[in-house]
């Protein structure tokens, strides 16, 4: 490659990283990004991007975690309080519920919540985290990810 071939393809790529994503570009108030495995290999999260307020700027976020370990649920993981918060059911089966934990309930470490702490789910979705709108939390896709890159004994 040349020079100048090398020079367009570096450009391309720093403008092609400055582009908004298409949820960014269409002004949406909440999304989510791709899953990805942890360094550590015991489970996958992908992260979810919201806007407190309609006029916010920028984005907070709060990561969707996927433990192999209990594949039936995606966990909601706060990372300014490095507290879970709640699940969902995964899967493209699952239902648009979600069991919101009580204030006490959360915890950093997942095995540490029994299972009993987390109330029967509800269709009653909850806000979006800091609103004061009422505007509703939109739940994780229903993808999966992909179980292959995560070591085996954490299957």
């Amino acid at each position: 490659m040349n020079r100048l071939s090398a020079l367009i393809c570096a450009g391309l790529f720093v403008v092609g990283s400055l582009m908004p994503n298409t949820a960014e570009a269409n002004g949406s108030r909440q999304y989510y990004s791709s899953w990805k495995a942890h360094p550590s290999g015991q489970y996958s999260y992908r992260a979810y991007y919201y806007k407190p307020s309609p006029n916010y700027v920028g984005y907070k976020h709060h990561y969707v975690i996927h433990h192999p370990s209990r594949p039936q649920y995606n966990y909601y993981y706060n990372p300014y309080t490095r507290r879970y918060w709640g699940r969902c059911p995964s899967g493209a089966d699952a239902k648009p519920v979600y069991s919101m934990l009580a204030e006490g309930d959360r915890h950093g470490d997942l095995s540490k919540i029994p299972e009993s702490k987390f109330p029967e789910p509800s269709l009653k979705l909850p806000a979006i985290p800091e609103s004061t709108d009422g505007e509703l939390l939109d739940l994780s896709p229903d993808d999966l990810p992909d179980l292959s890159s995560l070591p085996a004994i954490s299957k």
